[in-house]
Parts: structure tokens; sequence; C-alpha cells
């Protein structure tokens, strides 16, 4: 495959077919930068159980579907849940085959804490009461989903996310974060979106801080969906930052 790769890792109670207005996106405005949405395992195109999911296995997993799509360099994309999975891809891969990582509205704990840590609000009330129900969580209520991921939607879109509802890994939100083999190396980008219910800019900026710092910080005026309410700035955005970091 010609150049650098995008891949694409989803966050929690989503899968990789929440990417698809951004992937439709991105083969129109690039069609020959290889675009990869990975399924984390227990959904989707990859099966598995969801009640013994860690966060290595979902490492695992996309280092895998990398691996076995032949591609040596990536550009890696993690929205929401994915800022404990993609660190964790970053380390494995290394500094040689990562051009740049590149968070949306993520989750990151600080060291040694939990998602469960971070989280505020109704969705922090959800997430913790499944976890101490244990087992994994059935897919989030319709109306919490809209409220935390939809607002600003058109009515289309809305549709689109609360159709693509799946359950998720309490054992993984309850894991403490390991970011110690995360190499310094590797460029890092966040997109902060500013109208986000679910992870709000303040938590954001707080989630930055636990990472360490990032190099760039861009603002994007939409919920925490971006994929689906804003697919055609989004892929601008990762066009740019994939082309600049080949050219560089």
């Amino acid at each position: 495959m010609p150049g650098c790769a995008l891949v694409l890792v989803h966050g929690g109670q989503h899968a990789a077919d929440c990417w698809e207005p951004t992937v439709a996106e991105l083969r129109r405005r690039a069609p020959d930068t290889p675009v990869l949405a990975v399924d984390l395992p227990g959904r989707g195109s990859s099966p598995a159980d969801l009640a013994t999911a860690t966060v290595a296995d979902w490492v695992d997993s996309v280092v895998r579907r990398i691996e076995a799509e032949g591609l040596d360099e990536v550009v890696l994309v993690g929205h929401s849940m994915a800022g404990l999975t993609v660190p964790g891809v970053v380390a494995r891969l290394g500094a040689d085959r990562v051009r740049r990582m590149i968070l949306m509205a993520a989750a990151v704990p600080p060291q040694g804490r939990s998602i469960l840590d971070t989280l505020s609000g109704p969705l922090a009330w959800y997430a913790r009461r499944a976890a101490r129900r244990g087992g994994p969580s059935s897919p989030m209520p319709r109306l919490l989903a809209r409220m935390s991921f939809c607002n600003g939607m058109t009515p289309a879109q809305r549709k689109f996310t609360l159709a693509r509802r799946y359950g998720e890994s309490t054992r993984v939100t309850a894991e403490p974060a390991d970011r110690s083999a995360l190499p310094r190396g590797v460029p890092r980008t966040w997109i902060l979106t500013l109208r986000d219910r679910a992870q709000r800019p303040a938590t954001q900026r707080r989630a930055i801080a636990a990472l360490g710092g990032v190099d760039e910080v861009v603002e994007l005026d939409t919920c925490h969906d971006a994929m689906i309410s804003a697919p055609a700035e989004l892929a601008r955005i990762l066009l740019e930052r994939c082309r600049s970091t080949v050219a560089g």
C-alpha cells in the first residue's frame, strides 16, 4: 500500500462502523491513502467475550490488524475510550512505524488510574453502576446515548449513531492505565470537541495533562461523535496531519 495509512480506533459503546461517514469522506478526498477502521474485540467483525476483555487484548487486536493489512507506517487515530488502547499500540509498534498519534475527545486517565475515576455526570453514573453489576454492560440506553453523543447532529446523523450502540467491557473501564512504555518521540495531536457532553472540554484538557501534553490541539466545534457529525472537517484534519507527517 502506498504512503502512510490512517488507522481508526473506536471508543466505548462503539464499533468500527461509527467511522463510516469519515471513511467515505477520506476515500473521496484521498483515494490513494490507506484507511483501516478496526473493530475491537467483542463487537462487529471481532467476536470475543467482553466479560474477560483487557486493554492488552485490545492493543493486541489492533496490532494484529495492522500487521495483517501489511501497513508499515501508520497514523493512529483514537476516539474517546481509545485513549486507553492507542497509547499501547504506539508503544508496541514504536516511533519507527507510528508517524503520529491523534486522539479525539479521548478518555486518558492519570497513570495508574481508571476511566471510572475520570468520568462525571450521567455517563459516570451509568458506567459505575454497570461496573458494580459486573460482566459486560448492555448497549447504552437510547436517551443517554443521544444526550451524550448526539447533541447538534442532524436527524439522519442521530439515527445513524443510535442504530450503532454496543455493549462494553466493564473490566476495561475499571482497569488502571499504564503508559509507562509510551515513546515520547511520536508526535501527538489532540482534537478537542468543543460541544462535547461525554468528554467536556475541561475534562479533555485534564486528559491532555494526564498524557503528559501534546504537540498541538485542534479545536472542532461539534459533539462527542465528530466522525459522524463533522466527517468532512474531520477528514480534512486527519489528511492534513497524515500528509505533513509523510512530507516531514
